[in-house]
């Protein structure tokens, strides 16, 4: 039996690096899935269902309260449950915080964590009425460490990769998965994070090489290392795992 037969699960983020590794690892698991972004969904809808998934696309802004939860009920309506919350959905912002605005941060802050307490908030009432539930958050390494730079070193690293705004979007994402574990476990909801390191996907093809040579694994991470960790904290034998923030990082980061 598969990991996620008989689950429905929902992905935000879907056409992205992340996004699309994710769903594609979950389909392999049995899932049935939505798929939602802002992006075009049709190919990676097209893979999913290469791989004998049961899958619809519901494009979403996960920023739009209403607009979630339209895409959460036309998730019970169509695929007939919602077992697993996946969100992925976000948006990069590069900047120390010398050289961003308010506005700036704000915009990452609703768009990597108000929108995942959106999709939260959505999605848990249909989880406590089945009495079972996983949801799992997408953050960053960059929430842990106060960023990849090292201005005391080389000032330069902090205008090629600072990313304050980011990171603290992230923070809030850990900050906010603890809450929702303490609240939602006499449910039978699990509510966890995964926090990659540097990823090799489009936003990181300028990841500078005196921070990649930090990495004790001695490479970048894949998007499927990342789905992997999902697909663990969404399935049963993470029964017991809640409020954990999972890193994949390749030992960049220890806690």
């Amino acid at each position: 039996m598969k990991r996620l037969d008989q689950r429905v699960a929902l992905i935000t983020g879907a056409a992205g690096g992340l996004g699309r590794a994710t769903a594609l690892r979950l389909a392999r698991e049995g899932a049935s899935l939505c798929l939602s972004d802002r992006a075009d969904l049709t190919e990676i809808l097209a893979l999913v269902q290469a791989e004998g998934a049961r899958a619809i696309a519901a494009p979403a802004d996960v920023t739009d309260v209403a607009a979630v939860e339209a895409m959460v009920a036309r998730t019970v309506a169509e695929l007939g449950a919602l077992d697993v919350l996946v969100n992925i959905a976000g948006i990069s912002s590069h900047g120390a915080s010398d050289d961003i605005d308010a506005m700036e941060f704000e915009r990452i802050l609703r768009g990597n964590l108000t929108s995942v307490f959106i999709c939260c908030k959505a999605a848990l009432p249909v989880m406590r009425a089945r009495g079972y539930g996983r949801i799992v958050n997408m953050s960053s390494i960059l929430g842990k460490n106060g960023g990849n730079p090292r201005p005391w070193l080389d000032p330069a690293e902090q205008k090629r990769a600072g990313s304050v705004a980011y990171g603290a979007s992230k923070a809030g994402v850990h900050a906010l998965t603890y809450y929702l574990a303490k609240e939602n476990a006499r449910f039978g909801i699990t509510v966890n994070a995964v926090a990659p390191g540097p990823i090799a996907t489009h936003m990181t093809r300028n990841f500078p090489d005196s921070l990649r040579n930090l990495i004790p694994l001695g490479r970048m991470g894949a998007p499927e290392d990342v789905a992997d960790a999902v697909a663990y904290l969404a399935g049963d034998s993470a029964g017991f795992v809640t409020g954990e923030v999972l890193d994949v990082n390749g030992g960049a980061w220890v806690d």
